[in-house]
C-alpha cells in the first residue's frame, strides 16, 4: 500500500511540473498598439517596446493598427522591425489602415480585420511620380515576401492601377473587413485577441497589452503636421502682433507658448535635437537687435533665415517642414490683413491699430502753437542766417529773423509766431 500510495504522490508532481514548466515555456502574447499619426515618435515607440518585448521570449505578438497614416520614412523603418521579428507576427486593424497603415498591415504573417474596419487609400503627398513609384516597390516588395497579392495593394496607392470588377481607373482602392478577406489580403475577421489566436492555434500564458505612455501620446499629438502647422501659424501670429504692439504683451506670449510648444513636442518625439531651438532663439535675437536698430539689414535678413532654419530642422522632414511653413506663411499674411482691416473694431487691438483721422475741412496743425512767446524778449544764442537758436526764459528754440541778418548776442524779440514757426526782430 505504501508503494502504490508513493507512485500516486510521484505521478501527480510529474504531471503538476510538467504542466507548470509548460505554461511557463509558452510565453505571452504581446499587443503593441499603432495609433494615430505615424511620425518619428511612433517609431521610437514601437522600437525600444520591441526591445523590451523580445527579451521576454514572447509567444507571438499582435500589432492593433488604427492609423489614417503618416510619414513615409518613418513607415518603412517600422516595417523593417517588423519583418525582422523571428515570433509569429500578426496586424490587427481595427478600425482603419490608410495609407503608411496599408504598409504596416502586410508586414506581419498574418493578417486580421475587426468586421467594421477598413483599409486602402494609400497615395503618397505629394503625388510625384518619383515618390510614387518608390513607395509602390515598398508595397509590392512586402506584399510578396508576404505572399499577398502585390496588384492589389498597388492599386491602394496608385489610381492609375485598375483591376476589372474591384477598382476603377482615377480611384484609389479601399476594401471592406469582408472584401479583404475574400480577397485573401486577410486572413481573418475577428473581434478579440482570443480569437485570433485560438484561430492560429497559438498557445500562450497571457496577453499583455502595451499601452503608450502620457508623454508619448502628448508628443505625438504635438508632432503630428496638422498641431505643428497650427502652433507654428499662431507663433508667427503672435510676432507679428508683439511687433507692432508697444512693450510686451499678449502676441509676446501667445509666440512663446507656441513656439516652445513646437518645439518641446518634436523634440520629445524624437523628429530634432536641442540645436534646432538654439538655431531658433538665435533667429529671435537677430530680429530683436533689428527692431531697436533704424532701417533692415543684415541682422534681420540672418535672423528671419535661422528662424526659418530651425523650424525645418525640428520637424525631421523637409518635405513635409516646407509645406507646414508655406502654409502657415500663407495663414498668418491672411490673418495679419484681417487683422489690421478689423483691429479697430476689437478693444484688444485699439492700442496698436490707428483709428482716428484729421479731417482737412475741420482744420487741423501738425505740431502744437507757440503763441506764449509772443511779445517777448530773448537773446540770439547763434547767428540768425535767417534761421538760428535763441533763448527765452532759459529755453532755446528754434527761430527766424525778421529777415535781416542777427549775430550771435544780440537782444531779440519775437514779433510774430506762425504756428510752429517763431519770428524774431533786434531789440
Amino acid at each position: 500500500m505504501r508503494k502504490v500510495f508513493f507512485a500516486i504522490i510521484l505521478t501527480l508532481v510529474v504531471i503538476l511540473g510538467t504542466s507548470t514548466f509548460a505554461e511557463r515555456s509558452m510565453g505571452d502574447v504581446y499587443v503593441i498598439p499603432i495609433k494615430g499619426e505615424i511620425n518619428r515618435a511612433t517609431y521610437n515607440f514601437i522600437n525600444s517596446t520591441l526591445n523590451k518585448v523580445m527579451e521576454n521570449s514572447p509567444q507571438a505578438i499582435i500589432f492593433e493598427i488604427d492609423t489614417y497614416g503618416g510619414l513615409i520614412d518613418e513607415a518603412e523603418k517600422i516595417k523593417n522591425l517588423i519583418m525582422s521579428l523571428d515570433v509569429p507576427t500578426i496586424s490587427f486593424v481595427n478600425n482603419k489602415a490608410e495609407s503608411a497603415g496599408v504598409l504596416l498591415t502586410i508586414s506581419s504573417e498574418r493578417i486580421v480585420m475587426a468586421r467594421s474596419s477598413t483599409i486602402g487609400s494609400a497615395e503618397t503627398i505629394p503625388n510625384t511620380e518619383k515618390v510614387l513609384s518608390m513607395w509602390r516597390s515598398f508595397l509590392r516588395d512586402v506584399a510578396q515576401q508576404r505572399g499577398r497579392d502585390p496588384r492589389i495593394v498597388e492599386a491602394m496607392a496608385d489610381s492609375d492601377i485598375q483591376i476589372e470588377g474591384l477598382s476603377e481607373k482615377g480611384k484609389l482602392l479601399n476594401l471592406t473587413s469582408s472584401e479583404a478577406l475574400q480577397l485573401g489580403l486577410a486572413d481573418l475577421i475577428a473581434d478579440s485577441y482570443e480569437e485570433i489566436l485560438a484561430n492560429f492555434n497559438i498557445l500562450y500564458n497571457s496577453i499583455v497589452q502595451v499601452d503608450e505612455s502620457l508623454e508619448l501620446k502628448f508628443s505625438k499629438f504635438l508632432a503630428s503636421s496638422s498641431i505643428s502647422t497650427l502652433l507654428i501659424t499662431l507663433g508667427l501670429i503672435g510676432l507679428v502682433i508683439e511687433v507692432f504692439s508697444p512693450g510686451f504683451g499678449v502676441g509676446g506670449i501667445i509666440s512663446i507658448i507656441s513656439f516652445g510648444l513646437f518645439f518641446a513636442g518634436n523634440i520629445m518625439a524624437g523628429n530634432s535635437q536641442w540645436t534646432s531651438l538654439i538655431i531658433f532663439v538665435i533667429g529671435l535675437i537677430l530680429l530683436v537687435i533689428e527692431a531697436i536698430s533704424p532701417g533692415f539689414g543684415l541682422p534681420g535678413i540672418s535672423g528671419i533665415i535661422l528662424l526659418i532654419i530651425g523650424i525645418i530642422l525640428a520637424m525631421g522632414s523637409i518635405q513635409l517642414a516646407v509645406m507646414s511653413l508655406s502654409i502657415s506663411i500663407i495663414l498668418t499674411a491672411i490673418i495679419t490683413i484681417i487683422l489690421i482691416k478689423q483691429g479697430k473694431n476689437i478693444e484688444a487691438f485699439k492700442k496698436i491699430i490707428l483709428s482716428t483721422r484729421q479731417e482737412g475741412e475741420q482744420g487741423y496743425i501738425s505740431s502744437p502753437l507757440k503763441t506764449e512767446y509772443l511779445n517777448k524778449e530773448g537773446i540770439a544764442v547763434s547767428d540768425l542766417r535767417p534761421s538760428g537758436v535763441i533763448e527765452i526764459d532759459k529755453e532755446k528754440l528754434d527761430a527766424l529773423s525778421e529777415g535781416k541778418f542777427i549775430p550771435k548776442g544780440s537782444q531779440i524779440k519775437v514779433i510774430r509766431v506762425e504756428g510752429s514757426k517763431i519770428i524774431v526782430r533786434r531789440v
